[in-house]
């Protein structure tokens, strides 16, 4: 899969009556990036509402096979024909307009990517105001919380992520008079749909559009989730931040201050903001991050740039964030997680598949493998952390992502090997996901690598053979059309799978969820459209109690 690494990041010139001053401007990348973001936002809504309009009894197991199958339908026939605009534009006028066409087509993809899970929890919630899981665990807690803030009054906790409280609660009262409960719902949706617009937009700080598209938003499409759709949101953007950050600290030593000083802003309040959003990561993070840091400080460069960019960084994050973390450096270290569930009792080394608190119908776990006791999954994935060293040993991308998943590592074996002795987990197994992510971005930029390998000697051979050689291999607009066609297929399975385990069933899996959305009384007291037997209650069935390992 061979991709141009320029592809889509630049318009060619302006011809006949159009101003070289419009050329330019249009040309921009801050115009074209808000140019993507709209194109990935408004497609990312495209089959959440159609979802709504569907006829269909979402316990209905038939029903819900044919509602993914609906959702499959829609998202192919527009994803043709965003792909059928690339090749027009290929094969239109020599090609001019193909990098802008293929640009928004990423950008497009990646929010019908992620809408097509929010569409599959319109499915599941159809005929029910309340979200997943009514007032029930997580669900009930936030909806609780938001309440107690959005009245002026202090959360059930101080150490909870702000930011999703506040936001669940001014919400409410814009849209639903006050009620966190319904209100959580919509956010549920929304959060899930705007999955992939944002990861697309953060790896577009370090990726041309397909790659962004193929190598940064595919990988994050394992850990898309609708019930708390923010906490992963975070993660899997706090990823390409990071790594942009410790790529602009390289630069650092040799930009211009003015440039230097409002992008160390930028990074710090957008850290900040993801900091009050969710905070988990960041401790995995941080020692990771730290090695990459020292590694490509501007030592022999302009040292004193170095320095303010990171101060500038810091006082920023601290002007955003500074008020939780103090919060959290102080009452943080009281809070103490003793639950222990199903994967608290597995082999701490596997990380590949995190079952949830309600696994389902295991049997022995991990799943014996072919090597060792482990999968071919985890051999490629371990084999490809080594390959992106070896190809990318010198490019902070690869090395911040290793350092990172590293750190996690780390700091997992740290917190496990006290169990025992603490008899606390303190959310250790999370670091699956961390680990996951990172493992599947380093097996995607082997893949990105060696294309890049592949096009250098393309362009070489080309200059030194002529056409008559280098004529013979595909064009980099050949494969960013093969590229955008396998990744449709792909994120069309993906994108059911990850909607297919939140359809409402009364299971010992993450199903229960939305069902027991359907089993809760309403307020003006009548029950859910589709309550089952038209039973319904004021808590919902709780039979999920005895389900919780």
């Amino acid at each position: 899969m061979t991709v141009s690494a320029q592809e889509g990041s630049r318009v060619s010139p302006a011809r006949g009556s159009e101003r070289p001053s419009a050329a330019r401007f249009w040309a921009s990348s801050p115009v074209l990036l808000a140019g993507e973001a709209l194109v990935a936002f408004l497609a990312a809504l495209v089959l959440p509402l159609l979802a709504r309009g569907f006829k269909l009894d979402p316990l209905d197991r038939i029903a819900q096979v044919s509602g993914l199958a609906a959702l499959q339908l829609r998202f192919a026939l527009i994803g043709l024909l965003l792909l059928a605009a690339v090749v027009v534009a290929m094969r239109v006028r020599s090609g001019r307009h193909f990098g802008l066409v293929a640009r928004f087509s990423s950008a497009g993809l990646a929010g019908l990517a992620s809408g097509f899970v929010a569409a599959g929890a319109v499915i599941a919630l159809l005929g029910t105001p309340w979200p997943m899981f009514g007032l029930n665990g997580d669900s009930g807690r936030i909806v609780e919380w938001a309440h107690a803030v959005a009245n002026g009054q202090p959360s059930g906790s101080p150490v909870y992520p702000p930011a999703p409280l506040y936001t669940l609660g001014y919400y409410a009262e814009w849209f639903h008079g006050g009620n966190t409960a319904y209100a959580f719902k919509d956010l549920q949706i929304l959060g899930a749909a705007a999955f992939g617009p944002l990861v697309y937009l953060s790896w577009r700080m370090l990726l041309s559009p397909v790659r962004a598209l193929a190598f940064g938003v595919l990988p994050a499409f394992a850990l898309i989730d609708a019930y708390k759709p923010y906490s992963q949101t975070v993660l899997v953007v706090l990823v390409p931040v990071l790594v942009a950050l410790v790529v602009q600290l390289r630069r650092s030593g040799t930009a211009a201050w003015r440039s230097l000083l409002s992008k160390a802003a930028g990074f710090g309040a957008l850290l900040g903001l993801l900091f009050l959003t969710y905070s988990g990561w960041f401790l995995w993070s941080a020692a990771g991050v730290l090695v990459a840091v020292l590694m490509y400080f501007p030592w022999r460069a302009d040292r004193r740039k170095g320095l303010a960019f990171l101060a500038t960084t810091g006082a920023a994050f601290l002007l955003v964030g500074g008020s939780y973390l103090v919060t959290m450096l102080t009452e943080g270290q009281e809070t103490k997680d003793s639950t222990f569930r199903f994967d608290n009792l597995t082999d701490p080394a596997y990380f590949l598949m995190w079952r949830t608190d309600m696994p389902g119908k295991v049997g022995e776990w991990p799943l014996p493998g072919e090597f060792g006791g482990m999968d071919l999954f985890a051999v490629v994935m371990f084999v490809a952390l080594g390959a992106a060293l070896w190809l990318g040993i010198r490019k902070p991308l690869v090395v911040t992502i290793c350092c990172m998943f590293a750190s996690a590592w780390v700091m997992r074996m740290y917190i496990a090997s006290h169990m025992y002795e603490t008899q606390t987990v303190q959310l250790y197994t999370r670091t699956n996901n961390q680990m996951l992510y990172c493992g599947l971005l380093l097996c995607a930029l082997v893949a990105h690598l060696v294309s890049l390998r592949i096009a250098e000697r393309r362009r070489a051979a080309e200059a030194g053979a002529g056409a008559a050689e280098g004529g013979g291999l595909p064009g980099p607009h050949a494969a960013v059309v093969g590229t955008l066609f396998a990744l449709l297929f792909l994120f069309g399975t993906v994108s059911s799978s990850m909607s297919d385990r939140y359809m409402p069933a009364k299971e010992n899996t993450y199903r229960i969820l939305p069902w027991v959305s359907h089993t809760v009384r309403n307020l003006d007291g009548s029950c859910p459209k589709f309550a089952p037997g038209g039973q319904c209650s004021k808590d919902g069935d709780q039979s999920w109690l005895s389900m919780i390992k």
